[in-house]
């Protein structure tokens, strides 16, 4: 599939899905667009941020080196999937990745149409790099692997089974460049 323009298709399914609730006056409430080529992980991402006079600016982007070489379908599927986590900020406002509103909303689409399926996870072909730096939690002796640095990440599992949850300084990750003998 070459690159398409994604604005049609983003009304397309806002009209089918999303009763009109992502767009205004027949303006979308989030820009849509392609990626600048350096999106090489995944294969969309919503962002939403607040500037400093409370105005909020949220945006779909797509990567175009995931998706271009792949079919319609895996846009559309990818494009549905950011709109719902647009959906439940923008008109739901509520903070949530994959929670209860995603996965019943994902439900709702994949059972009104079978031209293409919404997940949590993608299994499209990505290229895995090398990770440089390898992190341990000091607790379990779990290890993480990290692109970079990142100063108090914690281990989730250890924080939620010993301190409810919370952010724990016994928790947080050490890190180690990385070597083929780390793992």
């Amino acid at each position: 599939m070459s690159l398409i323009p994604v604005l049609p298709l983003f009304l397309e399914l806002n009209r089918q899905y999303f009763q009109n609730s992502l767009s205004e006056n027949g303006l979308p409430r989030v820009s849509v667009r392609w990626s600048d080529g350096r999106m090489r992980t995944t294969a969309g991402i919503y962002r939403s941020k607040t500037n400093f006079f409370g105005n909020k600016a949220s945006a779909i982007i797509l990567s175009r080196p995931v998706l271009e070489n792949l079919p319609q379908k895996a846009l559309t599927s990818t494009l549905c999937h950011e709109m719902i986590h647009a959906w439940i900020d923008l008109v739901l406002k509520v903070e949530e990745a994959h929670g209860p509103n995603f996965h019943q909303r994902m439900a709702e689409i994949n059972s009104a149409q079978t031209d293409f399926q919404v997940t949590v996870r993608h299994s499209f072909p990505i290229l895995k790099r090398i990770p440089k730096w390898v992190a341990t939690c000091p607790s379990c002796k779990k290890s993480f692997s990290y692109r970079r640095i990142v100063k108090g990440a914690a281990c989730r599992s250890c924080c939620n089974n010993y301190f409810g949850g919370r952010w724990n300084q016994k928790c947080v990750l050490e890190f180690q460049p990385f070597s083929r003998s780390n793992k």
